[in-house]
């Protein structure tokens, strides 16, 4: 059995400097409500099965390409180069039309894919699906409803092909009226680039869900049955537990660390918050990176724990407070244990 590293390989490290210089500028936009809801399968296996979301008020009807299935979450690389482009004028202070052109090789070196004959052939079908699936939602986009069903993108020529018409070369594509009014609105997240090294459909689907949740708090808890159903997992709760498991364990989602605790509650942890807290402690007690560290899960438990005794104290302060007691010589035998006991301990005495 051949064993993957974790993230796929950079690719193209020595592309083409004009257009590495162009596009190290433009910020990776994400549009909020398909980060928000399973808009995209993660099967990479054609998946004809008509989709009915219903959540929190929303609801989402996919029918897919009648032969290649639904959009899956790496054809949603070319909706995030398309938005990119597009949100880059609009921050510019600039209307664009929502219909563009572009290299279909400058795309699959953008978002880190194969330039193979192979690959150029799974572009095109990936084309395909996102202009053949009809969405039906209520989701407003700019404060707008569409009426109806709509494809995400609205189409797409080949303006230009290889000689012998086996590869796209220049590409016309009309986005959504829907997807497009999201962009004007500006309703959008940047994300971290290294997404397009993620190898799997669901590391993708977690990374975004993360982005869209958690952002730049400390951290975001969620119960794992109802982020299955946001991820849009159709496995049985076990083995998406097991597939989850599997990507916790390499710990290489950009941006955010996950953990899974006994009562199936998932933590996304911010890496900023952890590197920052760890480098602040650093600085007070030298030797304090060869400390036992605390896990995301139990850093997130413990606010929980604080936030409902509903005592109004700083959190942070009592993370410091167990922090000092470990750099002066406190040895328990299970940090994480130990330090919700010293949250429990400081609600139950009011200290």
């Amino acid at each position: 059995m051949t064993v993957h590293a974790p993230l796929l390989p950079l690719r193209h490290p020595h592309a083409d400097f004009f257009l590495a210089d162009i596009f190290d500028s433009i910020p990776v936009k994400n549009d909020r409500h398909t980060m928000e809801h399973p808009f995209f399968a993660l099967s990479t296996k054609p998946d004809i099965r008509e989709v009915r979301y219903r959540r929190d008020g929303v609801s989402i009807t996919l029918s897919p390409h009648h032969r290649l299935g639904l959009p899956t979450m790496m054809d949603k690389d070319i909706l995030l180069y398309c938005g990119s482009l597009l949100m880059k004028e609009i921050n510019a202070g600039r209307l664009p039309p929502k219909t563009m052109r572009f290299s279909a090789h400058d795309l699959m070196i953008t978002t880190n894919r194969m330039t193979n004959g192979q690959a150029y052939a799974q572009l095109k079908n990936a084309f395909e699906r996102l202009a053949g699936c009809l969405i039906t939602t209520d989701i407003k986009t700019n404060g707008i409803r569409i009426a109806g069903g709509f494809h995400i993108l609205e189409s797409y020529y080949v303006v230009e092909s290889s000689h012998d018409k086996k590869r796209m070369v220049r590409l016309e594509v009309t986005v959504s009226d829907w997807f497009y009014n999201a962009l004007i609105g500006k309703e959008v997240l940047t994300i971290n680039r290294e997404y397009f090294r993620l190898r799997k459909p669901l590391e993708r689907r977690l990374y975004e869900l993360a982005r869209k949740h958690c952002g730049k708090q400390p951290s975001w808890q969620i119960g794992l049955e109802n982020l299955q159903e946001k991820c849009g997992a159709l496995s049985p709760l076990n083995k998406f537990r097991f597939q989850l498991r599997a990507i916790i364990h390499p710990d290489h989602l950009p941006d955010y660390q996950m953990a899974l605790d006994a009562h199936d509650m998932v933590t996304f942890a911010n890496r900023y918050h952890i590197v920052k807290q760890a480098l602040s402690m650093a600085s007070v007690f030298p030797g304090m990176e060869t400390l036992p560290t605390l896990t995301p899960a139990t850093l997130a438990r413990g606010a929980q724990l604080v936030e409902k005794a509903g005592t109004g104290w700083d959190y942070d302060a009592i993370v410091t407070q167990f922090h000092e007691q470990l750099a002066r010589g406190f040895t328990p035998l299970n940090a994480n244990a130990a330090f919700i006991g010293f949250v429990k301990k400081k609600i139950t005495r009011r200290a």
